[in-house]
């Protein structure tokens, strides 16, 4: 009796234990579906927020990009009074047709001209600005930075308005200082060895202002406690330079280097504006010579076929370019 009593006791006993064990427990979650249900909610009010975006997207960028792949296997444009657009399959025609165009070729031989020569000045010069407004200009820096990006917000149209009166060879500055010197202003834009480092130039003017910006920040990111560090060891200027600050600031040189290059081969503006590709096709760049194919010629397919072979060699050129920038920062 008192074997069946305690064995009684016992169980009751740990049945209270397991009792307690289990209200000390956290409460179990939500079932499975109904997280489900609440994931689904937040994704779908997620798609509905981003709706506005993927539609204006959709119809200004990814469906213009897909029509132009299209485009570019047809010939599309204006044939005549009676059938004013038609579209006509002709398969890869256009690209062939492209590399024997001698036209094109000599767009995409000032437009790789314009790169090589654009690029590492611009990259160079706002390296540069970059330092003295960083460390070696005290007083009135921020003027010094306004001044040096204001080109970059300014109209193409103020900026060609400028750049012609310095250019101009009779009454611009360049006439006068020549004139001071006692000899006569090339015409710089008229001359086909001239008018393209004129244009670059402009460029560089141009666009100084977005590489100072971009390397005064990876300046200022630079931790002082290094600078310091490499001070105390008896590290001088351009030690510190070399040393220290080029090989910190090699990924915003290498980014800097990368939007550059890619603005500088989508080159439209400049010769558009000042020299309208002349004189006799020194100035024309593969972009410029796409707007004249499109729109003055109105041969919309061949025109889509220079868009895609500019966009082929842009991502060949930026993916070798962020290749380097991946081995060089491990």
């Amino acid at each position: 009796m008192s074997l069946v009593t305690g064995s009684t006791g016992g169980g009751t006993a740990v049945s209270k234990s397991r009792r307690a064990d289990s209200a000390k427990l956290p409460a179990a979650g939500p079932p499975r579906r109904d997280r489900r249900r609440s994931l689904g909610r937040r994704n779908l009010h997620g798609w509905l927020f981003s709706t506005p975006f993927l539609v204006l997207f959709g119809v200004f960028m990814l469906f213009p990009i897909v029509a132009t792949l299209w485009m570019s296997f047809t010939e599309f444009g204006v044939r005549n009074v009676r059938q004013p657009l038609s579209a006509r399959f002709v398969g890869l025609d256009n690209y062939a047709k492209l590399f024997g165009d001698d036209t094109f070729r000599t767009a995409l031989f000032n437009t790789a001209y314009f790169v090589i020569v654009g690029v590492p000045l611009t990259i160079a010069l706002g390296l540069l600005v970059a330092l003295l407004l960083n460390n070696g200009i005290d007083r009135a820096r921020t003027f010094f930075r306004v001044g040096f990006y204001a080109p970059v917000v300014t109209s193409i149209v103020a900026v060609a308005v400028v750049w012609r009166f310095v250019l101009d060879p009779s009454d611009g500055l360049v006439a006068g200082l020549a004139a001071e010197a006692g000899t006569k202003a090339p015409d710089l834009l008229g001359s086909e060895t001239w008018a393209m480092p004129s244009l670059i130039l402009l460029a560089v003017w141009r666009n100084l202002g977005t590489v100072m910006v971009l390397f005064i920040a990876g300046l200022q990111a630079i931790p002082a406690e290094v600078r310091e560090a490499a001070r105390l060891d008896g590290a001088g200027g351009w030690q510190e330079l070399r040393r220290i600050t080029l090989p910190l600031l090699r990924p915003t040189m290498l980014y800097a280097t990368v939007i550059t290059t890619i603005g500088y081969l989508n080159v439209f503006e400049e010769p558009f504006v000042m020299t309208q590709g002349g004189p006799s096709d020194a100035t024309l760049t593969v972009s410029l010579d796409m707007y004249r194919q499109g729109f003055n010629f109105f041969h919309m397919g061949y025109a889509s076929a220079m868009a895609y072979v500019l966009f082929v060699v842009i991502t060949g050129i930026t993916a070798l370019q962020l290749r380097l920038l991946k081995d060089n920062t491990r």
